[in-house]
């Protein structure tokens, strides 16, 4: 059974209110403003309130606005029962969220018919609500789905790379975090570092292009065979080529700049300073660092003491003047995520 809750300070008006009402309805009482707040705020709220506008201390309007500005009560239909019948008047009380008027003396059909046709449009209301909501939940899923596997994809795709350089996976894993790290460290928003840390895994996609005589070589690179090496920034960058994602052509842009130098002696195109794509510069911190902590075939990993006082050596020469320092802040967070990731024997 709905409940209405009907608010006058006259005790006759509510003696005929409850006659009408009482047969079809749970009614709930109300003598001024303050106390019908209270039992529209309370845990069981009415499904329809009856509201009188002349009353003392609070008015209508006055308990209308305060109902409306409320989230758990905005939407309960409210209808005004006055002797006031003013076009202005009624006017007002649309315009304040009112749902209907009734005027007073009442005409016990046309309450009924009135009460039954805003509980019904409120009930279609509310069920609209919920399926919209239901379906909202439903996408969102589904996209949060999409976006996971979106995410796996691209870190495949890194790892696939990874693979031909006789490496884990964990590379990508720890580099992208780092990534991170350093962007938040920086500055970036949230959002912004995420997707930073999406797009990482990517950095070294263009490795698949490269012969395997030349990128597994465990001695010293020609200068032609270092020369195509530098290649997979190129490649990278086309493989992923132009996309609607922002992932994806973030990706592309990471791949092609996160071998840049500061100075200018980078490759592929030699930038200089700030020429070179943040994302770019970011990128190419955490790439080292994790290089050179990790073990090779041709090497051993370097300390973390070693690892990061090259950081700092190089700021301004290999690396963002910037970015360098803010990096060997983050040893703590930097040691917690080679730990967590560590190379699988």
């Amino acid at each position: 059974m709905k409940t209405i809750l009907i608010v006058d300070d006259t005790p006759e008006n509510l003696d005929v209110l409850k006659g009408i009402l009482s047969p079809y309805y749970r009614l709930k009482i109300a003598t001024n403003g303050r106390l019908a707040l209270k039992i529209a705020f309370s845990p069981n709220p009415p499904d329809l309130i009856l509201l009188d506008i002349m009353m003392p201390e609070m008015n209508g309007y006055e308990a209308c606005r305060l109902l409306k500005e409320n989230d758990k009560t905005q939407n309960i239909p409210i209808l005004f029962v006055t002797a006031k019948s003013e076009v202005e008047d009624e006017t007002k009380g649309f315009e304040m969220g009112a749902a209907d008027y009734l005027v007073k003396p009442v005409s016990p059909p046309i309450v009924l018919a009135r009460v039954k046709t805003h509980l019904g449009m409120h009930d279609q209301r509310k069920l609209l609500a919920d399926q919209v909501a239901m379906r909202t939940q439903q996408l969102q899923s589904r996209n949060q789905e999409l976006q996971e596997t979106r995410i796996e994809v691209i870190r495949q795709l890194g790892r696939a790379a990874e693979y031909r350089d006789n490496e884990t996976g964990m590379h990508i894993m720890r580099m992208s975090r780092y990534t991170k790290l350093l962007a938040l460290r920086h500055g970036l928003s949230e959002p912004e570092a995420e997707l930073l840390q999406q797009a990482a895994p990517m950095h070294d996609l263009g490795k698949i292009g490269i012969r395997d005589d030349i990128l597994l070589k465990p001695g010293k690179l020609s200068d032609e065979e270092f020369t195509v090496i530098k290649s997979h920034t190129i490649i990278g960058k086309e493989i992923i080529g132009e996309q609607s994602a922002e992932v994806l052509n973030l990706g592309a842009l990471i791949a092609y700049t996160h071998h840049e130098k500061w100075n200018g002696r980078g490759y592929p195109r030699g930038l200089k300073g700030e020429e070179i794509p943040l994302m770019g510069r970011l990128a190419a911190v955490a790439d080292v660092f994790d290089a050179l902590t990790s073990s090779r075939p041709y090497k051993k990993a370097w300390t973390v003491d070693d690892a990061l006082s090259l950081i700092a050596r190089e700021a301004g020469e290999h690396f963002d003047p910037k970015l360098a320092p803010l990096f060997v802040t983050l040893r703590p967070e930097i040691e917690s995520i080679m730990l967590r990731y560590q190379e699988q024997d």
